[in-house]
């Protein structure tokens, strides 16, 4: 009688070539497959962000460190020479330049609450069904944000200009006299055109973001005796907290970029000047003063107050989610 003895296979030592395993390769085929897939759609994306936003940026860091010279008394051309960093030390020892970001800030104060909770407001409304005609409502509201900012400030500042304007002719006629483009009025009737403008794409926003709010929840809520307006604040309002941070966020991030409104109505006004927010002074810097060493020191230094700003705010969102998970 014959036995037949199986001998295991020794293991691979550092004489013996490894054996690769079969099961492996359709897994790193498919890796590769996956990770060229991600790569071709990325590629787009990271040379749009190399183009419109890196070389700028660069461009901008660059030409802050550098700035014209006229030879010996003005006779002679320019000529460009590394001069550090004083434009920044202009442009934040500047008076005008720290006063436009006092202004970017009040209208932050007052536009960013208003618009944020008005377009909360009309959305949770169409969410709840108590509002007809549902559809035309949505276009109504959003019809304002398919017009140009530069064609609504036009038509604003017709509204807002004495003597032409059918609003003040109107309160004239009751006995109230109002200047919309008074001192302590011009930056809430600013607010006025960018909640006009903005209400319903932000609006809708938030309609799409409550579509997206699982039902059987709201209904448990109505059957556990909750009223409309408790379900929309206490309910409603805390599923969609991620769109209203992203709403929060971009617009403040425009907030800063303030300049097409004021631009337009300063041609009116002696109120608003030709530096009254951190754009019009650099667009005054550039193509007034042609001085763009200073217009790029002041665009960096908005820049990173842009930056900071938005990295408080995700921090402090973060931070608030975490603690009413926590709770």
């Amino acid at each position: 009688m014959t036995h037949t003895v199986t001998t295991p296979a020794a293991p691979p030592g550092p004489g013996r070539p490894r054996t690769p395993d079969p099961r492996r390769r359709p897994r790193a085929t498919a890796r590769r497959r996956e990770l060229g897939a991600a790569g071709a759609l990325m590629t787009p994306f990271f040379a749009l962000l190399v183009a419109v936003f890196l070389i700028p940026v660069g461009a901008a860091v660059w030409l802050s460190f550098f700035g014209a010279n006229e030879p010996g008394l003005g006779f002679g051309p320019e000529h460009t020479v590394f001069v550090g960093l004083r434009d920044y030390a202009a442009v934040l020892t500047d008076p005008t330049f720290l006063g436009g970001l006092g202004v970017v800030a009040l209208y932050a104060v007052i536009y960013i609450p208003v618009i944020v909770v008005a377009s909360l407001a009309l959305a949770l409304l169409l969410d709840s069904g108590a509002a007809k005609l549902r559809s035309w409502a949505q276009l109504g509201l959003f019809l304002p944000h398919a017009v140009p900012g530069i064609i609504a400030a036009v038509i604003w500042l017709y509204l807002y200009t004495p003597g032409i304007s059918p609003v003040v002719a109107l309160f004239a006629q009751g006995g109230i006299s109002v200047d919309f483009l008074g001192v302590h009025t011009v930056v809430p009737s600013i607010v006025n055109i960018a909640v006009w403008s903005n209400l319903g794409y932000n609006m809708v926003v938030f309609y799409a973001a409550l579509q997206a709010v699982p039902r059987e929840v709201v209904e448990a809520s109505v059957m556990d005796g909750a009223g409309s307006v408790r379900t929309a604040v206490r309910i409603k309002t805390p599923l969609i907290r991620p769109s209203i941070v992203l709403v929060a966020m971009f617009t403040l991030i425009g907030t800063l970029q303030l300049f097409t409104e004021p631009m337009l109505i300063g041609q009116s006004t002696p109120t608003i000047s030709h530096r009254f927010s951190p754009s019009m002074y650099i667009y005054d810097a550039a193509f007034s003063r042609d001085n763009y060493g200073l217009a790029a020191a002041a665009s960096v230094v908005l820049l990173a107050v842009t930056i900071a700003l938005s990295y408080g705010v995700t921090r402090w969102t973060n931070r608030a989610a975490a603690s009413g998970d926590a709770a």
